[in-house]
């Protein structure tokens, strides 16, 4: 699977169930650290997750 796919992919699973979990907010940073840089296209992503998430349409799980 390529970098970028991996970042879309995982904001896809938040959008999808409609929360962000710790293991998905934790593999979203593990991604960016491991890439070093972001690309367009995966700014995008997490900035139409976060932009869900300040409209009130996802939201945040804690840990348990």
């Amino acid at each position: 699977m390529k970098t970028s796919e991996n970042m879309r992919q995982l904001v896809g699973k938040a959008l999808y169930f409609k929360c962000l979990t710790p293991d998905i907010e934790n593999e979203i940073n593990y991604e960016l650290t491991r890439q070093g840089h972001i690309s367009d296209v995966d700014y995008e992503a997490l900035e139409l997750l976060m932009a869900e998430m300040d409209a009130g349409r996802i939201r945040l799980v804690p840990s348990p």
